[in-house]
């Protein structure tokens, strides 16, 4: 397979689940000012990217997953690296890296439920 046309390489440039060539988002991940948004047709092969109204609330499930295990990992590290700091440093990490992160949770959660539960099959003569 073409890896340009990957699963797995689809998913980290957040690009349409039909073609895996269009994007999913309308601006990148570094601009904050329409950092959810998501568009709703693919913009290179026109299928249908909000299934359905109200489609992306199941997304926050992922994303309370996704800060969990943030959550989990740091508080190792911590525990790993420092030998048992105090409570305060497990608590300004695990803040810092939820709040430095959330644009990529934000997004890839989205992108994660769209994939998983948005019905939308990979059609490899797609533009």
């Amino acid at each position: 397979m073409n890896e340009k046309n990957s699963l797995a390489g689809a998913i980290l440039k957040a690009q349409c689940p039909k073609c895996r060539k269009g994007n999913i988002f309308p601006v990148s991940i570094i601009s904050f000012r329409k950092l959810t948004q998501v568009n709703q047709c693919c913009p290179n092969c026109g299928v249908e990217l909000v299934p359905e109204p109200d489609f992306y609330y199941g997304a926050m499930y992922i994303s309370y997953a996704l800060s969990v295990a943030l959550f989990i990992n740091v508080m190792i590290i911590l525990n790993y690296v420092f030998d048992d700091p105090e409570l305060v440093v497990y608590i300004v990490s695990v803040v810092f890296f939820n709040i430095v992160l959330l644009p990529v949770m934000l997004r890839y959660s989205k992108v994660l439920y769209l994939y998983g539960l948005g019905k939308i099959s990979y059609d490899p003569k797609q533009k």
